[in-house]
């Protein structure tokens, strides 16, 4: 597939003919439309990444025919050509999707560099998307430590038995991603996997979440609700963190887990449902149990098959599969690590597991200029952590080092900034006086 197609949609021959000129002198093959209609089939003909299309076209009006170019192909990035008073139409498409608007006539000198980085950003989606359309069942776990690999074969003799399964394991470990493997793997595939984190809501929303509600139950329940115990019929429910579900609740799932039954909030009836549950937690239930915390009973009856997720500390053959990975769902373009990167990656304590290893190869790619990522882009901790690298800075040199590379990356945006170093803004600021880094 050439990643230089580009398709060129105004009904004004003369201007698209010679933006044509122009995009072709850099190196792009450009396909010419003077009608929507004319575009959309030259769209699905050839491979089109980016899309440079008139605002007020014959047949169509550009944002109108946003949205049919997105549904034949989400990756394409749109720039709109407008001519002087449709500029609010095209402020409007952004909203809706687009990458861009340039002015007719005006912005020339614009078009260039532009429609190389609307390129950059179509490869980079058509990436994401395409990992997400390969990468089902158990090809969405990365890695080949013996450790994951015996947890993998355990995954695959469950999947397709009609068990309930709970999986354990530090958070960040990837039970998420084992539960919907064991899903895609299982009679139910062709059905829904839903998820809920019952650690993150209250113990009265997560209720009525999972077992809906008949209208009028409480005040604010103005018609009745399916919980997702229902929705899921036939399919899989994972529970995420089920060791911090509140005793009450306990007892209804061990219900569902028993007979396959529950009843609404504010309901008489008792309605069945064939779901399959997935539980996970980061927690020891048997201290729960033992605490008060966890009913016995609902344990055992969880843990007829148990799957144990190992932390990254104890698979570190697989952080740079991990990483490589990361960085092809992060980058459209090729970036490498080099052997000092590599090194403090492997060296790194990850407390945080593969959730903490996506976030700081993120990271660093948003703070990357070229095509090699270097020990320096890494937070001032893995540098510290390494008497090899960096051996004449200490650790505030490192640490202003880095706060004034991101804030040269956002411009100077203190909240952005705070975001990206994983510190309170009041914290940022109080850094920023001991190093004395201007306040822009």
């Amino acid at each position: 597939m050439n990643s230089k197609n580009l398709l060129i949609i105004d009904d004004e021959k003369r201007l698209c003919d010679l933006l044509a000129r122009i995009l072709e002198l850099e190196g792009y093959i450009v396909h010419k439309a003077y009608t929507g209609k004319e575009g959309l089939t030259l769209l699905a003909k050839h491979p089109i990444k980016v899309v440079l299309c008139d605002v007020k076209l014959p047949d169509f009006n550009g944002i109108d025919l946003l949205v049919l170019i997105k549904q034949q192909k989400p990756f394409v990035q749109v720039i709109h050509l407008t001519a002087y008073g449709t500029i609010t139409d095209s402020v409007k498409a952004i909203k809706n999707g687009a990458y861009d608007y340039i002015t007719k006539g005006d912005d020339n000198d614009k078009i260039i560099p532009l429609v190389a980085k609307a390129f950059e950003a179509a490869d980079k989606v058509a990436v994401v998307q395409q990992q997400q359309t390969a990468q089902k069942g158990f090809d969405a776990i990365i890695g080949q430590s013996a450790l994951l690999l015996e947890a993998i074969a355990m995954a695959k003799k469950v999947a397709p038995t009609q068990a309930n399964v709970l999986l354990l394991g530090e958070t960040g470990t990837g039970k998420e991603v084992f539960a919907k493997a064991i899903h895609d793997a299982s009679k139910y595939k062709e059905s829904v996997l839903l998820a809920i984190n019952c650690s993150a809501i209250s113990a009265d929303l997560l209720e009525s979440e999972l077992f809906g509600y008949k209208k009028g139950a409480f005040t604010g329940a103005l018609q009745d609700k399916k919980g997702l115990l229902e929705q899921a019929d036939g399919g899989t429910l994972f529970l995420d963190e089920i060791g911090d579900m509140p005793l009450h609740m306990q007892a209804k799932i061990l219900r569902v887990l028993e007979d396959g039954t529950f009843i609404k909030l504010g309901d008489l009836q008792t309605k069945k449902v064939q779901v399959r549950l997935i539980a996970a937690t980061h927690k020891n239930l048997l201290e729960e149990v033992e605490k008060g915390n966890f009913r016995e009973d609902l344990f055992y009856r969880l843990s007829v098959f148990t799957l144990h997720l190992p932390k990254l500390n104890d698979r570190k053959e697989d952080i740079l599969f991990l990483a490589e990975h990361f960085i092809k769902q992060f980058s459209a373009s090729t970036v490498k690590m080099n052997a000092d990167f590599q090194q403090l990656l492997l060296q790194h304590n990850w407390k945080g597991n593969i959730r903490e290893l996506k976030n700081t190869i993120e990271r660093t790619l948003i703070l990357s200029t070229g095509a090699s990522l270097d020990s320096s882009l890494l937070p001032a901790s893995f540098n510290a952590a390494s008497s090899k690298i960096n051996t004449n800075l200490d650790m505030a040199s490192i640490e202003e080092e880095h706060i004034k590379k991101v804030l040269q990356y956002t411009l100077g945006n203190k909240t952005e900034t705070a975001q990206l170093l994983g510190i309170g803004l009041a914290t940022l600021y109080r850094k920023m006086d001991l190093y004395s880094i201007p306040k822009y």
